[in-house]
């Protein structure tokens, strides 16, 4: 298969990122990502960084550059829709790095997660927290093509109340609560969150982040309980709404999850608490459950084998929270709530290990067609940008991936992504970077 899949896109190296080039792809297998049937030995015709079109059998247009995947199971670019690209903090005590870590550190291992998250087959994501101004200039450097990694949506820092999930200064010296750069994504009144969403829009987010209830990670705080105010979390999303921001909200409480819903945000983080009457709202809403399924089992397995390595408040809550957001999701799914894929990757699990999630939520109830839907279709439309990414249709971004198993038969075989197509340009093949 490698020999095979060398030879087959040797014309579409040499051409390297040449503009204005027309290059035919013979699948083997598509997944489309629109829902439908698999279909067998097709072409998908490229022109600069958009397909244009696909055809049955296989093809080769005049002066088109061929690559030969007849021997693999072709998929749309994954798309990741809840990572932190610019954090690894739990590589070591997550306090020391607090104190001593800078956002310009912080951004260096972002430049190399972002690499490593492209060439495990995920072409898109949105990161929903990490320092806005550091993410907003990574997200730009990569659309500018001067360095690889997926496209990406940011929100910027996560908005949230003082001794919040997103309070960096929970459990430190009082002091800490001081730090001005600490304090930027802090609300604490309907007012502050409307100016500090505007201010964001004007520094160059895609999104909002909100932290309506308590977290895992955090020190102290109860992720069980809603700690932003009704009035604060509606000016937040009224607030971004109106400019044109979708909004996510961490939450784990029932109350936080129901509320926030109630007020009109467009997607559930975790979600651990919900019952049967909160998957009623998520579907009277039209809202999305993002489940995050491999940060909930990596701190339950860290907090069982090594809880020295957390806070003891994090290794209790994650004990209890980690089984939960697994039920969640077989519920979730039960009731017909909509699942986009996200894994909550920063450092519990190394960025592109993301396709570790596919396997987790198969096991929790969802079939391979539907896990793949979630990173694909369902992930599009959370984002907002079903036109460009998400299937493999006309008219949309050449973010094209390809597998040599079937994953309808085996779904881990999405953890082993052979090729790699972005924007019509091919970043890795068989199974090695370019």
């Amino acid at each position: 298969m490698a020999r095979k899949l060398m030879a087959g896109i040797a014309l579409a190296l040499m051409a390297g990122t040449a503009s204005a080039r027309d290059v035919v792809i013979h699948a083997g297998r598509l997944i489309d990502g629109t829902g439908a049937a698999p279909r067998a030995q097709v072409s998908i015709l490229i022109h600069d960084d958009r397909i244009t079109a696909i055809q049955p059998g296989y093809v080769a247009p005049v002066g088109a550059e061929v690559v030969d995947l007849s021997n693999a199971t072709v998929l749309p670019g994954l798309i990741d829709c809840h990572v932190h690209i610019m954090s690894a903090w739990h590589d070591g005590d997550p306090i020391r790095l607090a104190v001593t870590t800078t956002d310009y550190d912080a951004l260096i291992d972002g430049v190399n997660d972002a690499r490593a998250t492209l060439l495990a087959g995920f072409t898109s994501i949105r990161d929903v927290g990490d320092p806005t101004i550091a993410v907003v200039a990574l997200k730009k450097a990569v659309a500018k093509g001067e360095i690889p990694g997926p496209r990406m949506w940011v929100s910027g820092n996560p908005l949230g109340p003082t001794g919040g999930h997103g309070d960096p200064a929970n459990g430190l010296l009082p002091e800490f609560g001081e730090i001005q750069s600490w304090k930027e994504a802090l609300v604490d009144s309907p007012e502050q969150a409307r100016q500090t969403v505007r201010r964001m829009w004007r520094d160059g987010v895609d999104l909002i982040k909100i932290m309506p209830s308590g977290g895992v990670m955090s020190i102290g705080d109860d992720p069980k309980l809603q700690l932003m105010a009704d009035d604060e979390i509606k000016a937040v999303i009224d607030t971004a709404h109106a400019l044109g921001l979708k909004v996510a909200a961490h939450a784990h409480g029932k109350q936080a999850i129901d509320h926030t819903i109630a007020l009109g945000v467009d997607s559930i983080e975790h979600g651990s608490y919900a019952d049967a009457s909160s998957y009623t709202l998520f579907k009277a809403h039209g809202t999305y459950l993002v489940p995050t399924m491999l940060v909930g089992q990596k701190v339950y397995e860290r907090a069982r084998a090594h809880p020295e390595q957390l806070n003891p408040s994090t290794a209790a809550k994650a004990l209890v929270v980690g089984p939960l957001l697994a039920k969640n999701l077989h519920d979730a799914h039960a009731a017909g709530v909509k699942i986009a894929f996200g894994t909550d990757t920063f450092g519990l699990s190394k960025h592109g290990e993301n396709a570790q999630e596919f396997a987790i939520e198969v096991a929790a109830g969802l079939s391979p067609m539907e896990a793949i839907m979630t990173a694909t279709h369902n992930a599009a439309d959370l984002i907002g940008d079903l036109a460009d990414i998400g299937s493999i249709q006309p008219g949309r971004y050449a973010d094209i991936i390809a597998v040599t198993a079937d994953p309808l038969k085996d779904v881990r075989v999405l953890e082993r992504v052979d090729f790699v197509m972005k924007g019509g340009t091919v970043v890795k093949a068989a199974g090695k970077p370019l």
